[in-house]
């Protein structure tokens, strides 16, 4: 008279809910993570300047120069 109905039952649903909040925990923190420890040097600043097109080939070069001076 044992109910054996449903052998998955409750028990699965836990565990798949338990890895999909685990991927949501994984996903923000990795995310905060990655932004909270990015720090940006004048060189890389300028570099994505020059890659967006912000700035000319003669602007780069010399701001470039010059933060090799600096450093």
């Amino acid at each position: 008279m044992g109910y054996t109905g449903h052998s998955l039952g409750i028990g699965f649903s836990v565990w798949c809910s338990m890895i999909v909040l685990g991927f949501i925990l994984f996903y923000f923190l990795r995310d905060s993570s990655k932004n909270a420890g990015e720090h940006s040097s004048a060189q890389d600043i300028l570099d994505k300047r020059y890659a967006n097109g912000e700035i000319n080939r003669q602007a780069y070069e010399d701001k470039s120069k010059a933060l090799r001076r600096i450093a």
